[in-house]
């Protein structure tokens, strides 16, 4: 009898792949691209410095700093209540009392401008919050599981992607009726299979490595891996998509409220001010062209934000790369 074989032989074989397994789990705070285990914290460290360098991607921070913390102080800000009609002061040009002018019906501009940006921040928000953890989670089940459980959700995924966005969205819409919820909830519906796709590609590779086999090695059950193993390791391209499609959401909702199927009226909000104003445009261009400007801004700080943090969290690119490689 060799000396390994018996009862003890495999209790010691059990515990040595035990310890095997933990100390694969210890070293494996690498990303999905197959970063070394020593860099992992650095490469953290090391994308907030890349950010940080960027005069583009600072400017873009800025702006969104300035129109968030303008949304959040609208009441102390604004001289003059959105919603106040003020007959007398009807089609005024900016001046003095009115830097931006007033409308048809005497409503400060500049006050509909920041009370607007409530609306025009907080809805996209939530439509890219919303569809970025239904996408987030069809993607790790359906990776993570695969079989039955990923091919009937990428099944339905591509039922949904068959389908136009926007003509969904409006279909959504010509259902519910119109008004800035029901078109929060169209785009959530309509929003969430890009996300589900990118997780669920990445979330394949991730479940065939060696600390996702140590942890189910370890007892660990699939909700522990996905939350603790698979998830981090996904978060980086999450974040930067969802950055990305700040800017698009900006733009529908925007789009939506000047068809009259967003928010309306008196509410202030930018897309809705543009749909209407339109109608003077060329004898009081500054009622288009203040809240046009709004949403473009607001749309290029995002976009400046998010094209920064995809140089800052690819390690293939930049001074990142030489650091990383150094």
């Amino acid at each position: 009898m060799t000396p390994n074989s018996g009862p003890k032989g495999m209790q010691m074989t059990i515990r040595q792949m035990k310890r095997d397994a933990a100390s694969i789990l210890r070293g494996r705070r690498c990303q999905a691209a197959g970063r070394p285990e020593d860099l992992s914290m650095s490469y953290w460290r090391q994308s907030l410095h890349e950010l940080v360098r960027d005069p583009l991607a600072l400017t873009g921070l800025a702006i969104l700093s300035v129109l968030i913390t303008v949304a959040i102080l609208a009441p102390f800000l604004a001289p003059y209540d959105p919603d106040d009609i003020q007959v007398d002061r009807r089609m005024l040009w900016p001046c003095w009392d009115h830097p931006l002018g007033t409308d048809k019906f005497g409503r400060d501009i500049l006050s509909r401008m920041i009370f607007g940006a409530r609306l025009s921040l907080l809805m996209p928000s939530i439509i890219v919050i919303t569809t970025l953890t239904v996408g987030t989670t069809v993607g790790l089940v359906s990776g993570f599981k695969g079989g039955l459980v990923d091919s009937l959700l990428m099944r339905l995924v591509d039922i949904k992607s068959s389908f136009p966005g926007l003509l969904l969205t409006l279909a959504i819409i010509g259902m519910l009726g119109p008004g800035i919820l029901n078109a929060v909830i169209a785009m959530s519906i309509t929003g969430w299979t890009g996300y589900a796709r990118i997780i669920r590609g990445m979330t394949l590779q991730l479940r065939e490595m060696e600390f996702v086999d140590a942890a189910r090695c370890l007892g660990a059950s699939d909700t522990y891996v996905i939350f603790r193993h698979i998830l981090p390791n996904v978060i980086s391209p999450v974040v930067l998509l969802a950055t990305l499609n700040m800017g698009g959401a900006i733009l529908s909702m925007a789009g939506l409220g000047f068809l009259g199927l967003g928010a309306q009226p008196p509410a202030a909000e930018w897309g809705s001010m543009l749909s209407d104003n339109r109608g003077f445009m060329f004898y009081a261009p500054y009622l288009v062209v203040v809240p046009g400007m709004g949403i473009m801004i607001t749309v290029l700080a995002f976009n400046l934000l998010g094209d920064g943090l995809r140089d800052a969290m690819d390690p293939k690119s930049g001074r990142l790369a030489e650091e990383m490689r150094g």
